[in-house]
């Protein structure tokens, strides 16, 4: 679990090793408590910050593309009540996620001078303006 300060050191090297974009894969909950400041690092450091969460790129990462999380949390639901009903946990299917969604910034598309090409922006499940 990363701190803070853990956070901004590692941001402070990106900056020194003068990175030209950041993917952000999976993380843990103190990552997502901290994804605004993130996001502000990436922005100042004008690095493009994808990750695989749609709130990163509502709240300014360039964009996301990952699993819809809804589904996940119905299927939890799901488990939850056959296991309540006597299932064996041992006894469910592991299933993989089928929907996944791209969620493209272009406020901060534009903030970094950077043009999506059209062939993106067609493919995206959302644009934020």
């Amino acid at each position: 679990v990363a701190s803070r300060a853990e956070v901004e050191t590692a941001f402070a090297r990106m900056q020194k090793d003068r990175l030209d974009a950041l993917v952000q894969n999976g993380g843990s909950g103190m990552m997502f408590g901290l994804r605004q400041m993130q996001i502000d690092n990436a922005l100042r450091l004008r690095v493009p910050l994808s990750t695989g969460l749609a709130s990163y790129a509502e709240m300014g990462a360039l964009m996301s593309f990952g699993p819809h999380l809804e589904d996940g949390f119905r299927l939890a639901a799901t488990y939850v009540d056959q296991i309540l009903k006597g299932a064996k946990p041992g006894d469910l299917p592991v299933e993989q996620p089928t929907r996944f969604g791209l969620v493209i910034n272009l406020n901060t598309a534009k903030a970094l001078g950077l043009t999506i090409p059209q062939s993106v922006l067609i493919r995206a499940d959302r644009l934020i303006e």
